[in-house]
């Protein structure tokens, strides 16, 4: 449970759609000046380095936000969380969404985070140092659970497994279920990865049952490399903000190109 290490994969096609949509919900609550909630259950370290040595070995970067980054305008928060961090930490430097959020939103607004992970703490609250966030070391979906509703009511929910436990396919549901009825209010977000074995199919099933009006989005696209089983990345949204649909959308119009095999 504890062995996956984000720092091979960060920047690619998963961590595009599944960011640019975080920021863009995260910008458009804070079009409204009213304080929120921000909450994550699998925060990892908050900012990986693309020029480093498992970066470099996977690639998966290269043909992700290095390749494809230029396809969304120039003023999309996602560019413009990019850029401030780049500014301060150096070109090839990304942001987790930890650190997308914490750029992205304001002094009121209120970041809650979990890491069970030792090295991921422990990179986690280096990367958020100087800002005001609380970092648990702690089981993500028992922080989800015990914290909602938050304080503000107002606000979002990532939630962002490794999916290295097959046992959180099953499980999943139910901890949303259960988030769901007790923040009635709040925006739910789950990433999931779309595997060769279609893991997540009885999933999402159950969600959909469960949740009609959530918005589901999906982008496919050839392995990465020979042997790799990851073919498409997914976000389920309960309560997505007003005008999610037609940017997730525009997202999938402006990165096709670069997902299906020439």
């Amino acid at each position: 449970m504890l062995s996956y290490q984000h720092a091979y994969h960060a920047g690619n096609l998963a961590d595009l759609q599944k960011h640019a949509l975080l920021a863009w919900m995260l910008d458009y609550l804070t079009r409204k000046d009213k304080p929120l909630s921000y909450l994550e259950t699998h925060a990892g370290r908050g900012l990986y380095d693309l020029g480093s040595a498992e970066a470099r070995k996977t690639g998966e970067a290269e043909k992700g936000v290095l390749a494809l980054e230029a396809r969304l305008p120039a003023d999309h928060p996602y560019r413009k969380a990019l850029a401030r961090v780049r500014a301060v930490h150096g070109a090839t430097a990304y942001p987790g969404s930890p650190l997308i959020a914490a750029t992205l939103l304001r002094p009121a607004d209120r970041l809650s985070l979990a890491e069970l992970h030792p090295q991921e703490h422990a990179a986690l609250v280096q990367a958020m140092a100087g800002r005001t966030v609380t970092i648990r070391k702690q089981d993500g979906f028992e922080m989800a659970s015990s914290l909602c509703p938050p304080e503000p009511r107002r606000g979002l929910l990532l939630i962002d497994p490794s999916w290295e436990v097959k046992e959180d396919y099953a499980s999943v549901p139910g901890v949303l279920d259960g988030i769901a009825k007790k923040w009635n209010v709040g925006i739910l977000c789950l990433w999931y990865p779309i595997l060769t074995s279609d893991l997540h199919a009885p999933m999402l099933e159950r969600l959909e049952a469960a949740h009609p009006d959530a918005l589901r989005h999906e982008i496919r696209f050839p392995p990465i490399r020979d042997g790799h089983r990851m073919i498409g990345t997914g976000m389920f949204v309960i309560n997505p903000p007003w005008g999610l649909e037609e940017e997730a959308r525009r997202l999938s119009d402006r990165l096709r190109g670069g997902t299906k095999k020439p």
